[in-house]
């Protein structure tokens, strides 16, 4: 069992991304990316996030990473201040050693790579620095894109387990020795 600490925050960095932790002047971005049909078509949440709601989720975000309960960045382009989606490590095992990765980007963003580019470097955190044995995300079953994303980054269907919540889900996992075997980057 390993001790996780997110403090100092851990930012990371791609040749395009810089993965950031949430400000409370990112509210507005956030409130538009969770309210967004196209971002919620495949997410059992609220379809409407006011900002006020955004800023209670926001703080509700850094007072997890504070506790080393979850982790959660911001994705932004190299340069630029401004999220254009969010990726997080969540539902962290008791031992620590097994956590469920969530993403989201908006539209205008996706189908150019960008959301691999940070899937490949949370991998990397997750597997080489707070030494996750196994990475589980929860998908669902029509969302063709992200399944595409999964199973690019070596992720498997894991047809034991299944999402009590969400039928419609499909439950894909990545093992570390999984990751580290594939990983020629």
């Amino acid at each position: 069992m390993y001790d996780i600490n997110f403090t100092p925050f851990p930012v990371l960095s791609t040749s395009r991304l810089t993965l950031r932790q949430l400000t409370d002047a990112d509210a507005m971005t956030v409130s538009s990316l969770r309210s967004d049909e196209a971002v919620n078509k495949f997410i059992d949440r609220p379809g409407k996030t006011t900002p006020d709601d955004a800023l209670a989720f926001i703080q509700k975000v850094n007072d997890g990473i504070l506790r080393n309960t979850w982790v959660y960045w911001a994705v932004c382009l190299q340069g630029c201040p401004d999220l254009i989606g969010t990726i997080c490590l969540w539902n962290f095992s008791e031992d620590k050693t097994r956590a469920e990765v969530g993403y989201e980007l908006f539209p205008v963003y996706q189908k150019q790579g960008l959301m691999d580019e940070a899937l490949k470097q949370l991998l990397k955190y997750g597997f080489e620095t707070i030494h996750l044995i196994t990475i589980d995300a929860f998908v669902h079953a029509q969302n063709e894109s992200s399944i595409r994303l999964l199973t690019k980054n070596h992720f498997h269907p894991a047809p034991d387990k299944q999402d009590d919540q969400n039928p419609n889900y499909l439950v894909y996992t990545l093992h570390h020795r999984t990751w580290k075997k594939g990983n020629h980057e």
